[in-house]
Parts: C-alpha cells; sequence; structure tokens
C-alpha cells in the first residue's frame, strides 16, 4: 500500500509547467539578442567558452531536483505491516453529483469542489467508519466500494470530475439504488448514505428509491450545494472559462439548487437535508447525525506502519544539485583540447 503523508505538498507540482515556460522564454530571448551580434554559428566559433547546451542540461538537472524535493516533502510512504483490526462504526456512501451544473460558480471556487472539499473533512472526522464512493449524473457508478482505507478514499475524491460519468443528467435514485446493492444486505441498521448534489433535474423517482432504502434501515442524508438565486454554467477550454452554456434560443442556463426536492428525498429515506455554504460550518451538524447512529463491530484489514520513503527523494535531490553545481557554464578545457575548429577556416 502506497500514500503520501503530505499530500498537499504535490500541488506544488503545478509551478515546474511556469518555471519551464519562463526557461523557455529567457531562451528564446537570448537567442535573438545573439542574434543581433551577428550570425550565431560563426559566434559559437568565435567564442569556444560560449556554452550551447550547458544552461538546458543545468535546467534539466535543477527541475528534477525540485520535483524530487517536493516528493521528499509529501513523503512517501510504503505500508509494511498489515494486521486485522476490530473497529466500531457504521458503513457510510457518499454520492456525489458530477453533472456539468456542478461546474457552477455561485459556491467557491465551485460546487464540485466545494463537494470534494466538504467530503474530505468528513473523511477525516470518521476514523473508524467504512466509506465508499459512488459518482452519479445521468447514470451512477460505484466509484470505491466500502472501505476502512480513508486514505484511498480521499485520492479517488481528488480525481473526481464532471467527465468520470459520460451521460449527463442527474440521476438521483439511480444512485440511491447503487448504494442499496453496496452496502451489506443483511444488516438493517448501522448505513448510511450522503448525497452531495445540487438538486437540479432529477429525472428518476428519487422520493420511491429513498423510501425504499429507508425500508431496508439505510438512512437517506441529502445535502444541497450551490444557490437557490443559480448561476451559469461555464464551458472550459485549457482550464480557462471561455463562455456559459446556453438553451437552444441562445439564453444562458441559469442552474439553480433545489432545495424542495432533496428535502422531500431526505424526508422519505428518515435522513435530513442540510445545505452547505461555502465556510462548511454546517458539517459539525452532518457529523452530528452520523455520529447519533448506533455503531456496529467489523473486522478490518489495514496497514498499521508505513515505511517513511522521503530519504530517497532527498538523496537524489541533493546529488542532481551536485552534479549541476559541478557543470561549468564554460565549456570543459578538455573538449577545447580537441580543437575542432583546427584547420578550419571561419571565413574565406
Amino acid at each position: 500500500m502506497l500514500r503520501f503523508q503530505n499530500i498537499e505538498y504535490l500541488y506544488l507540482l503545478t509551478i515546474v509547467p511556469i518555471i519551464i515556460l519562463i526557461f523557455v522564454l529567457s531562451q528564446l530571448i537570448k537567442k535573438k539578442n545573439l542574434e543581433k551580434l551577428g550570425n550565431t554559428k560563426l559566434l559559437f566559433e568565435l567564442i569556444p567558452d560560449l556554452p550551447k547546451y550547458k544552461p538546458l542540461i543545468k535546467f534539466s538537472l535543477l527541475s528534477l531536483a525540485l520535483i524530487s524535493s517536493i516528493f521528499a516533502l509529501a513523503n512517501l510512504q510504503i505500508g509494511s505491516k498489515l494486521e486485522e483490526v476490530k473497529r466500531e462504526g457504521i458503513d457510510a456512501i457518499f454520492a456525489i453529483d458530477v453533472s456539468n451544473s456542478m461546474k457552477a460558480e455561485d459556491i467557491k471556487p465551485n460546487r464540485l469542489e466545494s463537494t470534494k472539499q466538504a467530503i474530505s473533512r468528513l473523511v477525516d472526522k470518521l476514523r473508524d467508519d467504512r466509506i465508499g464512493l459512488i459518482v452519479f449524473a445521468g447514470d451512477a457508478y460505484l466509484q470505491l466500494p466500502l472501505t476502512p482505507d480513508h486514505s484511498a478514499v480521499k485520492l479517488l475524491l481528488d480525481a473526481i470530475d464532471t467527465d468520470v460519468v459520460p451521460i449527463q443528467g442527474t440521476a438521483i435514485g439511480s444512485a440511491i439504488r447503487l448504494a442499496i446493492k453496496a452496502l451489506p444486505q443483511d444488516d438493517k441498521k448501522h448505513k448510511v448514505l450522503i448525497i452531495i448534489t445540487d438538486g437540479e433535474n432529477h429525472e428518476d423517482d428519487a422520493i420511491g428509491e429513498a423510501k425504499n432504502a429507508a425500508s431496508q434501515g439505510l438512512v437517506v442524508h441529502t445535502i444541497g450545494i450551490g444557490s437557490p438565486l443559480g448561476a451559469p454554467i461555464p464551458i472550459y477550454q485549457n482550464n480557462q472559462i471561455v463562455g456559459y452554456k446556453k438553451d437552444k434560443q441562445g439564453n444562458i442556463i441559469i442552474t439553480k439548487l433545489d432545495e424542495s426536492a432533496l428535502q422531500q428525498i431526505a424526508i422519505a429515506g428518515n435522513g435530513k437535508y442540510f445545505q452547505v455554504s461555502s465556510q462548511q460550518r454546517e458539517l459539525d451538524n452532518i457529523l452530528n447525525e452520523i455520529a447519533s447512529m448506533e455503531k456496529k463491530e467489523f473486522s478490518a484489514k489495514i496497514f498499521t506502519e508505513y515505511n517513511d520513503q522521503f530519504q530517497y527523494f532527498l538523496i537524489m535531490t541533493i546529488v542532481l544539485i551536485l552534479i549541476e553545481f559541478f557543470i561549468s557554464e564554460k565549456r570543459n578545457k578538455w573538449l577545447k583540447k580537441l580543437n575542432l575548429f583546427e584547420g578550419k577556416k571561419l571565413w574565406k
């Protein structure tokens, strides 16, 4: 089992492409400046100490050192001791709406990212519970079966986006039906489904499915994400907003939180409805509801010990920096002794 102890440091990897872009631009500017002085091939012959490829080599070494140092900070760990432990908890499945409307930015940074942040915080609190993930739009898919491994939950959670489900829509009923199948059939309590969605345009019998879930001991909570006032649905190109979705008449589509529908689904599922704001202060209320549920004892095989691997990345970083340090900006003297241009005339 692999995990990163400090996974948040991996976000620093986003600066690497920026640094590469800056280096490429600086080299292009440098090349243009050299071209103003004369023919570049002639300049390299006239100035033998002028480096040609060493700046690229030195930059590549430093870039690799930066990447390696980031991995060292994140601290990759390998599970070394697998044990069967007894726990008391519940089985909880999060059903996440990944329809296009979840990209609306009435909650910053957007509905989907706020959903992922909220679930991540909840997972940190549900230490002894087994957790599963379902994603849904026009249909529902089991993203992660029940597991006590919360690091795996957070890893998969981070990768969820609107493109993981090919069919658009908001099939809340399908998500409930799938959750019933994914949870233990012989257990008539100790299980909860938490649906996070804007609730708009649900196209199947979600209320009927919630009643069916409640009859089998599954508590269904709903969490509304978004604003009742609504917001446009952005269209992205290269991670930039280039416009907003429009209807057939050319009007910008406004997606609104449907609180009424979500309240009815929660009532039918013997659960409660919550609305999450940008500050996510309502999460404590959700946790209190889950904490009040009767717990069951179950056994799980988990890694109880992990071996740190940061030292290997740290050593790699130091080695790369040392290699870069000892590479001179000028051409090596032994290469100059080869007299590659001896006997050649620079001009006729």
